[in-house]
């Protein structure tokens, strides 16, 4: 499948208020209370997914491949933190994004995001068949 509704530049973003439960601490990724890097790495995804999701065809999802980012700045509770990718580059099913984020302070955390255009109706089957090829 081409998709042709997907384009370079499009871009969405995501935001939240860090609250004790999206500490490393609560999460279990450190005993640091602050954002934890698996918090931003969910807010990175989503603003992706986001950015194009109204724009794929009906019955089709995306889901993530590959991630490569660096958490490179702390991010105390109770301060807002916003996510960004932008797309940089799309052949046939792949969409690669830059995505980064930013608290009120500086940006936190960068890298680039890969997702890839899954039929779901495909998908849940081949899921399901792995499912039942581990219970049976």
């Amino acid at each position: 499948m081409m998709n042709t509704e997907i384009k370079v530049g499009m871009k969405a973003s995501t935001e939240i208020v860090v609250g004790t439960r999206d500490t490393a601490h609560h999460v279990g990724s450190g005993k640091i209370k602050v954002l934890a890097t698996p918090v931003m790495v969910m807010l990175l995804e989503e603003a992706a997914l986001t950015a194009v999701e109204k724009y794929l065809p009906q019955g089709h999802q995306t889901v993530g491949t590959q991630l490569n980012v660096s958490h490179i700045a702390a991010t105390p509770v109770g301060m807002r933190v916003i996510a960004h990718a932008e797309v940089i580059e799309v052949t046939g099913r792949k969409i690669m994004f830059n995505v980064w984020a930013e608290d009120e302070s500086e940006r936190i955390g960068e890298g680039t995001h890969d997702r890839i255009i899954v039929e779901l109706e495909r998908f849940d089957k081949k899921i399901d068949t792995k499912a039942k090829s581990v219970t049976s």
